[in-house]
């Protein structure tokens, strides 16, 4: 299919597997061979993004990689009502000192991936509460409300579903793909901006925002593009563990937790995730993706130490593979694990176990920790817990730590302090 495409976007992103669906395929070819400029929303819901929102940052870096120019759009008016997409019930709805800190926390993480700038290629970054919170709500109504079918807002999943199986969906709700779609005309507006992308479950309102812009009198043409959610080959969802979400900020997630995320990955998904999370050439995951045997885990090295690298810096990459050779393959404790501070005087009044483990993120919960014990999947200092009661104390210590560890492939080290 590539041979047929002439901009440099759209092959890349064609022979990395990331293209779903386009509202004009041909006129985008053409309209991103000469330099276009895409946008996508991410709504400001916890401090950190997380390996999901991964997929649609990469899909921002392929564009200024070839040429375009990508907006971020945070979402401090839209993260005020909830995107329905995906949601069974009402999402909490968060103050404006929680968005706001939000916000602040996760904007550095773009800045990993996107050269921002004043020059025709760099990424800039907006938040759409700069002309959402500034609407007079009558005229809103006349001047966008009527140009939106409430017929077609019934077909979109994220309203049909909800309706189907009787679970309610609320006015705000139901108004956020009106605002996602006005967003895409203040982006042409002020930006000269005429490409929206995201995940195929945004399909609906991507279109809106296309349909509205022609409505409301856009002189160029808009185009909608997105690519495939990913999913496990197990089928599970990207991004979601047992311990819960694979965030992106360093002090939600250590860059060996991180590393570790990838390495574990399924057989299966290492060409895919290679293209989509790396920016190795093609023929390189080709030769990596064809490795058999035992030598499958070079390539989920290679996938582990580039995705991380990305996030973290190549330094940060480089520590978690040599802590990880360190403790899987020549048993020893690595400085570079995962580093939780414990004082010496918790220690001396003896410290539970399950609850060790859980300051070490190791586990959510003491009843977790509890049941793994029974399961014989934890050790203190290599040695199997066996007692779910068990205690901790100064004894412990080898060189100032304690090793802990969950199972084979999840360690952590708790650091004593004054």
């Amino acid at each position: 299919m590539t041979e047929h495409l002439r901009s440099d976007f759209l092959r890349a992103i064609t022979g990395r597997g990331q293209l779903h669906q386009c509202t004009d395929l041909e006129g985008l070819d053409k309209a991103a061979s000469a330099g276009i400029t895409g946008y996508i929303g991410f709504d400001m819901t916890a401090p950190s993004l997380h390996v999901g929102n991964l997929t649609q940052i990469m899909f921002l870096r392929r564009l200024q990689q070839t040429g375009g120019k990508p907006i971020v759009l945070l979402g401090g008016g839209t993260t005020r009502v909830g995107d329905p997409s995906g949601k069974e019930e009402m999402r909490q709805l968060l103050s404006e000192e929680q968005i706001a800190k939000n916000a602040a926390s996760i904007r550095g993480c773009f800045e990993k991936f996107l050269n921002f700038g004043a020059g025709k290629s760099d990424a800039i970054m907006v938040d759409n509460s700069e002309w959402l919170l500034k609407l007079n709500y009558i005229d809103f109504l006349r001047d966008v409300g009527r140009h939106m079918s409430v017929n077609r807002m019934l077909t979109m999943d994220s309203v049909k579903l909800r309706l189907e199986r009787e679970q309610p969906m609320s006015f705000i709700e139901f108004n956020y793909m009106v605002l996602q779609a006005y967003d895409f005309v203040e982006l042409y507006r002020r930006y000269g901006c005429r490409l929206q992308m995201g995940g195929s479950d945004q399909w609906g309102n991507i279109v809106n925002g296309v349909d509205l812009g022609r409505r409301m009198g856009c002189d160029s043409e808009l185009f909608g593009l997105t690519q495939p959610l990913i999913t496990t080959a197990s089928g599970a969802k990207m991004g979601k563990t047992a311990q819960g979400a694979v965030w992106l900020n360093a002090d939600m997630l250590s860059p060996y937790e991180y590393w570790q995320y990838w390495r574990n990955a399924e057989d299966a998904d290492i060409g895919p995730f290679l293209k989509v999370f790396t920016d190795l050439p093609l023929v390189e995951i080709a030769r990596l993706e064809a490795l058999q045997g035992a030598e499958i885990n070079d390539a989920k090295k290679v996938l582990a130490t580039e995705a991380t690298a990305l996030l973290h810096g190549r330094g940060e990459a480089n520590k978690a593979e040599e802590a990880a050779h360190a403790t899987f393959e020549q048993g020893a404790v690595s400085e570079n694990l995962p580093t939780f501070p414990i004082t010496y005087s918790e220690l001396s009044a003896g410290f539970r176990v399950a609850a060790a483990f859980v300051r070490a993120r190791l586990v959510s919960s003491n009843g977790e920790a509890k049941r793994h014990v029974a399961a014989g999947a934890l050790r203190v200092n290599d040695a199997i817990v066996t007692d779910e009661n068990a205690g901790i104390n100064v004894g412990d210590l080898v060189d100032g730590a304690i090793k802990l560890s969950l199972g084979k492939k999840k360690h952590a080290l708790l650091k004593a302090t004054p």
